[in-house]
């Protein structure tokens, strides 16, 4: 059986915690207990994330040093997090199977991701990231650096940059040839590294950051999946959240869902992107018997069994 498993990067960070590394790693390690947890009963597993709060702290450090040390770009920044994060997961994992007394190796693959050049995305920058500013400040980095400033839920205002939807992955064939081996991979970390291809083939970083649930859903049917498993912070994926009729979703269909899509269930700004994962995945994934499991990280083992979380199928 074969998994792809996206976890989101606020998964490595503690509600009201630092934030920082001792922190990740100490995230990384409770982490990784339900992933050996399916090593052992045999999955092959491939692990995505995110890097949402990580790139916001990368480029942050790239405001700080400015005049001190040379810049980095957003795409370096992906690639940056991309390293340590991988690093980090791919050892605290398999740490965790050694404890075990499994000898398994754990490699993370620097995935980089096609996107359109004329994508859409790029006219209209839509995704936050960094720290927020007062309006003042807001102002001033837009005069001094051309950036895109948006209002965010009246919180302040952040950056926001381009996130186009992904094409294909350039590493893809050599993912699906360790998948296809029962190899213990992580990949497409960030939604991965955003490049546009050129004349002759020619590849090139943009400014960009990509969606890391879209990314997997891609992974996840060129490697035949069995399942691909987005976690997030709830057991269910609901419908009527916060009403009187809300009810979790258990065990659904495609029709069903794109059904709730149209009735517009979904928040843009949390599940929304997931379940357009889910949908992407299940129409491109070659197997009749695909299923997508939405839950927490600590129930997965118990989802991807059906005894909770959100089960959608074709």
């Amino acid at each position: 059986m074969k998994a792809v498993i996206a976890i989101g990067g606020n998964a490595l960070i503690a509600d009201g915690g630092a934030g920082d590394i001792p922190e990740q790693f100490s995230r990384s390690r409770a982490m990784a207990a339900p992933l050996a947890d399916l090593v052992e009963r045999g999955w092959q597993v491939t692990v995505t994330h995110g890097n949402g709060p990580q790139v916001g702290s990368e480029m942050r450090r790239v405001e700080l040093s400015s005049g001190q040390v040379y810049p980095i770009d957003l795409g370096l920044a992906v690639a940056d997090t991309q390293g340590w994060m991988g690093y980090m997961i791919a050892q605290t994992w398999q740490n965790e199977l050694r404890r075990r007394g499994l000898q398994r190796t754990c490699a993370a693959i620097i995935t980089t991701v096609l996107v359109d050049a004329n994508d859409p995305g790029f006219a209209n920058p839509s995704k936050p990231i960094g720290d927020f500013m007062t309006k003042e400040i807001a102002k001033a980095r837009e005069e001094k650096d051309g950036w895109r400033i948006v209002e965010d839920s009246g919180r302040g205002y952040r950056r926001v940059v381009a996130s186009p939807q992904p094409v294909t992955i350039n590493e893809l064939p050599l993912i699906r040839q360790l998948a296809l081996a029962g190899e213990l991979i992580v990949a497409g970390g960030g939604g991965g590294i955003p490049v546009v291809e050129g004349e002759a083939g020619r590849l090139d970083g943009v400014e960009a950051v990509i969606d890391k649930d879209l990314t997997s859903a891609i992974i996840a049917a060129a490697c035949e999946s069995d399942v691909l498993a987005l976690v997030t912070g709830v057991e269910h994926v609901f419908v009527d959240f916060g009403k009187s009729t809300q009810r979790p979703l258990k065990d659904v269909g495609l029709d069903e869902v794109r059904e709730h899509m149209r009735d517009k269930q979904f928040p843009p700004g949390s599940m929304l992107p997931k379940v357009q994962a889910a949908v992407r995945f299940l129409e491109q994934s070659p197997r009749n018997d695909a299923r997508v499991v939405i839950t927490d990280l600590f129930n997965l083992p118990q989802a991807l069994a059906g005894a909770t979380g959100t089960t959608i199928r074709k």
